[in-house]
């Protein structure tokens, strides 16, 4: 089976949770027997933090413009069997019209920002990553968020059919590692800034960095702006690149997970970090969003914070009681959220797909 993917991109993890996701996916697929080319617009700002060159079940074709790529990405698709586009692809206007023209295979669009899909809309704003037409002309819509947004897919963007795709983490890559000094504390976080997680940032790590000055708070991510509210107590670590997380992670006591706002709000949707931490064995915690105990279960495997006073007790759990919420949480993203698992569902939903659109002809002769 032949799959095409027009993405944002896979080559660099810097400033984007896409990358690591796709790199673990698009591994584990090649043993199931798919044939996959990704096609990355080569823009500065990755090209300036690429982290990948070689991908591991698949080909990567970087293109400088979508018009000096044209005519190599139509043979392609004529030639696919699956493709996708996903959401902040910056040619997927271009490239979802070239699918619903010459693709004779399954037509897919993978929303892999759904919640933030979804609150640009309501507050007007139409995303650049599908034109006027919505996403009624594709085969299938798979959504990186569940829930009331696989609805709301449907009656807001007229998406027919929508499947959930949730994230993952590749447990070759993620798993438990040595502590480095340069991340040793007792809570660290890692993520990019976003102005929508700020006020969650700041209640969850920095003010109980203010109430507790004898502890020691690691920030690892990209774009953090200089008025960030620093203190003494409070570390920064520039963008680490994917395979400085699994150290990250296991140099401090408890690791922070905080949820962008439009993500939050929509539930069911966990961050790719949370399944990286718990794989390399984190005891983690993180605020709460509806749909968080389909994935983790509060207390015994994650800790949920609602304030400052939580993140302040959580760091005084015992060493055994943070011990416990590592090793049952390792084991769950093991049974349950691994690349491997993401991609036989993957697999299945589309060979589903494949098989419901042969059939519609025959259900209409009938």
């Amino acid at each position: 089976m032949r799959m095409v993917i027009f993405g944002l991109t896979v080559t660099s993890s810097w400033g984007n949770g896409h990358a690591t996701l796709w790199r673990g996916l698009i591994r584990a697929l090649a043993p199931l027997g798919w044939s996959i080319s990704f096609f990355e617009r080569d823009v500065p700002y990755y090209a300036g933090a690429r982290d990948l060159h070689h991908l591991d079940g698949g080909e990567v074709v970087l293109y400088p413009h979508w018009n000096e790529i044209a005519q190599v990405a139509s043979v392609a698709v004529r030639e696919a069997d699956v493709v996708i586009v996903t959401s902040y692809c910056p040619d997927a206007v271009e490239a979802s019209r070239l699918a619903q023209e010459s693709c004779r295979g399954l037509k897919v669009f993978y929303d892999l920002d759904t919640a933030v899909t979804l609150a640009r809309i309501e507050q007007g704003d139409q995303p650049a990553y599908f034109g006027p037409e919505g996403l009624r002309d594709f085969d299938l819509v798979l959504s990186y968020t569940g829930g009331p947004a696989l609805d709301a897919l449907k009656t807001m963007l007229g998406a027919r059919l929508v499947v959930p795709l949730y994230g993952h983490v590749d447990p070759d890559r993620h798993r438990p590692a040595q502590p480095r000094p340069e991340f040793t504390g007792d809570l660290s976080y890692l993520g990019t800034y976003a102005e929508d997680r700020q006020a969650g940032v700041e209640t969850l790590l920095v003010a109980p960095a203010v109430r507790i000055p004898g502890c020691r708070f690691i920030i690892g991510g990209a774009q953090y702006p200089q008025d960030f509210p620093w203190s003494d107590n409070i570390f920064f670590v520039r963008h680490l690149p994917p395979a400085d997380h699994p150290a990250f992670f296991c140099s401090s006591r408890l690791t922070l997970n905080v949820t962008r706002e439009a993500m939050a709000r929509k539930g069911w949707c966990p961050s790719g970090r949370l399944f990286e931490a718990a794989a390399c064995g984190a005891a983690m915690i993180s605020d709460d969003w509806p749909g968080i105990d389909s994935f983790f279960s509060p207390g015994s495997e994650i800790v949920l914070a609602h304030s400052t006073d939580d993140v302040v007790a959580a760091l005084g759990l015992s060493d055994a009681e943070l011990e416990s919420l590592r090793r049952q949480a390792r084991q769950r993203v093991l049974d349950e959220h691994t690349s491997a698992r993401r991609a036989a569902e993957l697999d299945r939903i589309l060979n589903e797909a494949v098989r419901a659109q042969a059939s519609e002809p025959l259900k209409e002769a009938v």
